[in-house]
């Protein structure tokens, strides 16, 4: 699948926030689930230029946020909809996210944190090539969560 990548429209990141629901543990990852969260995705001010709709085959497929951290690194975070996760789609996923930060941000080192019970996809970032960075303790989603930071080199 060929992806691309758009700044976000208010029309799909409404879609996304109310539409997307992932199931048992990953339901975590329903925009829903935190309310700060929600606001600031919904809030296109907020939003800014950092969130990117990816949509493959004419349909929205995922997002991918970008954040600058400073003049050499960049932080990410990704999704993809509830319907395609866990079907392989992953890695290539991030691997095209990954070619669109590298090309339109120059970036030495790319971070992102992950829930540690994700292992499902801390799998795919580590078969992508980053590696593991340490871990913190996160307040959200109305409780306290274990994130690991991990690092991909340039």
């Amino acid at each position: 699948m060929i992806y691309e990548f758009k700044q976000m429209t208010q029309e799909q990141a409404e879609q996304i926030a109310y539409n997307w629901h992932y199931e048992g543990i990953y339901s975590f990852y329903d925009i829903e689930a935190d309310k700060e969260d929600m606001e600031e995705f919904l809030d296109s001010e907020q939003r800014g230029q950092s969130m990117f709709a990816v949509t493959g085959n004419n349909e929205l497929t995922g997002f991918f946020s970008i954040n600058q951290v400073n003049n050499d690194t960049i932080d990410i975070g990704l999704g993809l909809r509830p319907d395609i996760t866990g079907k392989g789609y992953g890695l290539t996923f991030l691997k095209e996210g990954l070619s669109f930060a590298e090309k339109n941000y120059n970036p030495g080192m790319i971070t992102l944190s992950v829930a540690t019970f994700n292992q499902r996809a801390i799998k795919v970032y580590k078969r992508a090539g980053f590696t593991e960075a340490g871990t913190f303790i996160q307040n959200t989603n109305g409780g306290q969560y274990e994130f690991l930071r991990m690092v991909y080199k340039c």
